[in-house]
């Protein structure tokens, strides 16, 4: 699937890295909100996500299945969640940060940023494959459900 013009960025410092994407998506935020909060649907609108399995709630862990790292389960905690605005979850070497923000005219601005790191990242960077084809296509599935939902309910 085509990302259309969704580009993540990635910015590399020696005891760490970290990486963002951003899109506008023609849907109301409860609909975007019900996508990121819903774990168990994931896999279903999400190609970058093999399963999620847990509660997505403040102080909840979960565990992922990504593609980039298959046969790995990123054991998680849910840090916060502050309704149809932020939602982190991360564990002692990073954290993802997802915000929405209105744009006005029935468009909300997804944010989804990736902070890793610590004192010992130098010596196993290398090992991590880049996340932005990942966090683009994670951007354009979220795009593509929330906005398919939004028309559908007109």
């Amino acid at each position: 699937m085509a990302t259309q013009n969704i580009k993540a960025n990635t910015e590399r410092k020696t005891f760490g890295r970290t990486t963002s994407v951003s899109t506008d998506i023609r849907a109301e935020r409860a609909i975007v909100w019900k996508l990121l909060t819903a774990a168990s649907d994931y896999p279903r609108w999400n190609s970058t996500i093999i399963s999620i399995d847990g509660n997505i709630a403040e102080g909840e862990k979960i565990k992922l299945k990504s593609t980039l790292a298959p046969k790995r389960t990123f054991k998680l905690t849910v840090k916060e969640l502050k309704d149809q605005q932020r939602l982190q979850w991360g564990d002692s070497q990073g954290n993802r940060l997802y915000t929405l923000t209105n744009s006005g005219s029935g468009t909300v601005t997804f944010t989804m940023t990736e902070t890793i790191g610590g004192l010992i990242f130098p010596l196993y960077a290398k090992h991590i494959p880049s996340f932005d084809q990942s966090f683009e296509q994670f951007a354009a599935d979220l795009k593509k459900e929330a906005e398919t939902i939004q028309n559908f309910n007109k």
